[in-house]
């Protein structure tokens, strides 16, 4: 059963206040005492009372608003879901909201309850690095209010995600290599903490063992996919005795960055290394040699999830029963793998 939506009233009963003095205490008031307000501020926010960041919506049941949480901005994927689902927000006379953390769970927790006072309708997100429990979303929960998360998941919780499947993305890219005629491949990623990381990297080993290749700890390259990360990963590698002969990395950015400076050292793509990036960012087709990448339809995805939130909020489906929704992606092969020929 869904929590009534709080008053302060309800409040003011539950502290021995007048209404008077409780909104008072949520505006801040100095004609409060500080030790009056914090008591006020405690108990709104155990109570799971919204207060009113939109004049009059205390009045409207629907705002005609969604929440979008996302761990950036600076990312051409994030933008091109951005763009999806602002499509289809648009289309439905839907306003978004749109907060990033900078990849700090704090941040996203913070982002959460403003989008929660704010009487979003609904709430589309994607974690941090560091998100490590969903407790923040649960006032939304309680209010009936839908949460959808999409990319980066918590693939244990019983709320709806839209991904694709990383793991067989994973395997896809290194197979590639495998069958380029690598035999000593790396891989640089980001924290395996994340459901798109860790099942990339599921992939990529699951390729290694059906090939007869060992898996090898010190060409796991774990990084926080900045410019800074392709940099120190191709100092990582020219500093290695016996270097990889293919590398898979997560994002093209970083596999853009790394090869830029691995050929002005030297090393020829693919001949001496071939490369396989992911996301096919625009940077895959201007590297030179355009880079192999796996293709993540950004676009797509936040068309099928504004698409899910919204037809739930218009009473025509329900999240339930789509916990998992798998948007396709494929291998995209240009010449920065191709050891065996030209694209």
């Amino acid at each position: 059963m869904l929590d009534k939506e709080v008053t302060i009233y309800d409040i003011a009963e539950r502290l021995l206040l007048s209404s008077s003095t409780v909104s008072r205490a949520l505006q801040d008031s100095p004609r409060v005492t500080k030790k009056t307000r914090k008591r006020v501020l405690e108990t709104a926010k155990e109570m799971g009372y919204r207060y009113n960041a939109q004049a009059g919506s205390l009045r409207k049941k629907h705002t005609k608003t969604i929440g979008v949480v996302v761990h950036e901005l600076n990312s051409s994927f994030i933008t091109s879901v951005l763009s999806g689902i602002e499509k289809v927000a648009t289309d439905a006379g839907y306003d978004l909201v749109i907060a990033h953390s900078g990849e700090s769970f704090e941040k996203e927790k913070a982002n959460t309850e403003s989008l929660f006072h704010k009487r979003v309708d609904g709430l589309i997100a994607s974690l941090s690095f560091d998100t490590k429990t969903l407790d923040h979303f649960t006032p939304f929960t309680r209010k009936g209010i839908p949460v959808i998360f999409f990319d980066r998941v918590e693939e244990d919780s019983p709320m709806p995600k839209v991904i694709i499947d990383n793991q067989k993305c994973g395997y896809l890219a290194t197979k590639h290599l495998i069958d380029q005629g690598c035999k000593k491949i790396a891989m640089i990623t980001a924290s395996l903490e994340r459901n798109v990381y860790k099942n990339r990297f599921n992939g990529y080993r699951k390729a290694l063992e059906e090939s007869g290749l060992d898996f090898r700890e010190e060409l796991l390259m774990i990084y926080d996919l900045s410019e800074q990360s392709g940099l120190a990963a191709a100092e990582r590698i020219l500093a290695m005795q016996e270097q990889p002969d293919g590398v898979f990395c997560t994002n093209d950015f970083v596999a853009a960055v790394c090869i830029t400076v691995l050929q002005e050292n030297g090393i020829r793509i693919p001949a001496d290394i071939a490369f396989v990036g992911f996301n096919n960012d625009s940077v895959s087709k201007i590297v030179s040699p355009k880079l192999t990448t796996i293709n993540y339809p950004g676009f797509d995805m936040g068309e099928v999830t504004a698409m899910n939130l919204i037809n739930y909020l218009s009473g025509f489906g329900s999240l339930r029963k789509t916990e998992t929704i798998i948007v396709n992606s494929e291998l995209i092969i240009r010449n920065s793998s191709l050891k065996k020929g030209t694209a």
